[in-house]
């Protein structure tokens, strides 16, 4: 177990060598609604991007700016996702880079851009422009938080530092997404959208970064899920300055992987538990699988089942939608070595239905956090995935978000 030390009230400017800021551009209906995060110079940088087909013109231009520049700032947008926006919204996206590239004395290349809101609609450059002027860097995390929020609720954002070779070393991060939440993320791949800002003040070469950041998303971002639609804008960022004297290579990665990805985990819990009319945060945890494929599988299909998820809303513990929803996975198991519980609650054990205390199971369902755990009974694998319940309110959330 190591230790990790949470660092309250702070996001991603609690490591060495950061500052952002935000401003008003009036693009959404309240708030700010423009935010920059600046890393020290001689930073490096990794991203992955949404693996819909259909991608907005910022993840076009993020991931080309990646391929030419490590990037040493992130500018974004809320309200508008500049999607399906054509040849215009592309110019849109780099005189954005421009702009935020201009104020903080960078080259566009180093700027990595990011928008979430309604598609189709071109984005209002005065506005984004004004706003950029404005932006104070600082170390406000909050409020850098709250400015990317659009059907979200409340700001997500979180840091954490472990001791490594001696020193301290951080990472902090801030995410967004409630809705339109079923993330698949990969590299250079040239959704309410999920996006994710990370920053450590540890030093790391590029290619070994971008290593880091994948198989953290693969068990955070990439295992929460709301509704399960994978949006055009999904992006995640990972900005390293440096400035704590620690370099991260092969040698200690191992213990520099763990911080990062608990601080990954924790801000996809704030994500699923924040989803669109969510009253409950539900974590599903798959053993006995064959490989990571299959429990992942497994995890997100029971994740994405409104069957599961409407159910456990109305507190009815019908244990018969998890066995329906691991069956059509599309994993090969048999049903006989088949055990799974609720919270600490046994349901069913080696493919036979255990009698439990029905008041038991519905008084664990009333509570805020609902844990799923499944044993396939065929391998040593396992994998985690978090999602939330299906209300009313995320029927009417979603009728009512127009173009």
């Amino acid at each position: 177990m190591i230790s990790i030390q949470w660092l309250p009230h702070r996001g991603v400017t609690a490591p060495e060598g950061f500052a952002a800021g935000s401003a008003r551009g009036e693009i959404k209906t309240a708030g700010d609604d423009v935010a920059l995060v600046l890393a020290a110079e001689n930073s490096t940088g990794a991203a992955v991007f949404t693996t819909n087909q259909v991608k907005a013109a910022p993840v076009l231009l993020s991931a080309e700016h990646l391929s030419k520049a490590s990037p040493c700032a992130i500018v974004v947008n809320a309200g508008n996702a500049n999607c399906c926006t054509g040849a215009r919204g592309m110019e849109n996206a780099r005189q954005m880079a421009s702009l935020a590239a201009r104020k903080l004395k960078l080259q566009p290349e180093e700027v990595l851009v990011c928008s979430t809101g309604i598609i189709g609609h071109q984005l209002p450059m005065e506005k984004i422009e004004n706003a950029i002027s404005q932006i104070e860097l600082g170390n406000d995390d909050e409020a850098v938080a709250r400015a990317f929020m659009t059907t979200d609720t409340v700001p997500k954002f979180c840091a954490a530092s472990r001791e490594i070779d001696g020193k301290t070393v951080t990472v902090g991060g801030q995410a967004k997404g409630v809705g339109m939440i079923g993330p698949k993320m990969a590299p250079l791949a040239p959704h309410a959208t999920m996006l994710s800002f990370l920053t450590t003040d540890a030093q790391i070469e590029r290619e070994l970064l971008q290593n880091l950041l994948e198989k953290a998303v693969a068990r955070s971002f990439n295992s929460v899920t709301v509704d399960g639609d994978t949006s055009t804008n999904d992006t995640a960022i990972l900005l390293a300055s440096g400035a704590s004297g620690v370099q991260i290579s092969a040698e200690n990665e191992a213990q520099f992987s763990p911080l990062l990805e608990a601080v990954c985990v924790q801000l996809s819990k704030k994500i699923a538990r924040d989803g669109e009319g969510a009253t409950k945060l539900i974590e599903i945890r798959v053993a006995g699988a064959r490989s990571e494929i299959d429990a992942q599988k497994v995890a997100l299909t029971i994740a994405n089942s409104p069957l599961v998820k409407t159910a456990i809303f109305g507190r009815d513990p019908n244990w018969g939608r998890i066995a329906m929803a691991a069956g059509r996975a599309g994993v090969a198991f048999d049903p006989k070595n088949l055990s799974f519980s609720l919270g600490n609650l046994e349901m069913f054990r080696d493919g036979e239905p255990v009698d439990f205390d029905l008041a038991r199971a519905e008084a664990a369902l009333e509570d805020e956090n609902v844990l799923i755990s499944l044993d396939l009974g065929e391998g040593d694998s396992n994998w985690t995935a978090w999602t939330c319940d299906f209300s009313y309110d995320y029927v009417k959330i979603n009728a009512e978000y127009h173009t």
